[in-house]
This record gives structure tokens, C-alpha cells and sequence, in this order.
């Protein structure tokens, strides 16, 4: 089993997707958790829409401040974006660099999960 950490900004968007998606894509079988470098309450009501049409709720996170603790428990550690990442050793690091959902219309948002989606069935597949 392997602990997943999905990092961006501000944990109300690309991250949340990416932790709410991958739980359900391991079922059960890997941890996922999400946080952000300057976390920015609440969840992105675009983004809580688009998980809701492929049957996955986001509505109850609470955006989350990125630390020490979240990071000690990673086995690896996805940056959802650039730049909200510090770098520890001994961790495995992924960068996807995805846009930012935020304020974007609904059409854009769906091209945005959908591209996560297929980011997080990969590394589902390679974790095992």
C-alpha cells in the first residue's frame, strides 16, 4: 500500500479532484490525501459539479494547509501544479502541472478532471 499526496495551491481544486478520484480508482488497496501551499476555502463549486457527474462527492472537503505531517506520511507526492511542492527527500515526486479550474466554465472543468482521471488511472496501475 502506498500513501498519495496531491499537492496544489490552493487545495480547492486540481488536488481535491486528484485525491477524490484516485480513492476511488485504488479502492482501498493505496491512502490519498490533498493539500495546498495557501489553502483557499471552500471547494471550487465547479469542481464539486464535475466530480458529482462521474459519481464522485467532493463537497464536504475542507481545504487543507500543506505540512510537515501530511508530507512525512507520503510514500509520493503529486504537484498539481507548479510550484507548491518542497521537495523531501526520499520521496517519490510527480509533477503534473495541470491549469487551474477556478473560475473556469464547466466545459473546462470536465476537460480537467477527465485529464486527471486518466493521470490518476496510470499511477493506480503503476503503484499496483
Amino acid at each position: 500500500m502506498s500513501n498519495v499526496l496531491f499537492v496544489c495551491i490552493g487545495n480547492s481544486g486540481r488536488s481535491v479532484m486528484a485525491e477524490r478520484l484516485f480513492r476511488r480508482a485504488a479502492g482501498g488497496h493505496h491512502g490519498a490525501r490533498s493539500a495546498g501551499a495557501q489553502p483557499d476555502p471552500p471547494v471550487d463549486p465547479t469542481v464539486v459539479e464535475a466530480l458529482r457527474e462521474v459519481g464522485v462527492e467532493a463537497a464536504d472537503h475542507v481545504p487543507r494547509k500543506l505540512d510537515d505531517d501530511a508530507l512525512e506520511w507520503a510514500d509520493v507526492v503529486v504537484a498539481a501544479c507548479d510550484g507548491a511542492c518542497p521537495v523531501v527527500p526520499g520521496k517519490r515526486y510527480a509533477n503534473w502541472g495541470l491549469p487551474d479550474p477556478k473560475y473556469q466554465p464547466i466545459e473546462r472543468v470536465r476537460e480537467i478532471r477527465d485529464e486527471i482521471s486518466r493521470r490518476v488511472d496510470d499511477l493506480v496501475a503503476e503503484l499496483g
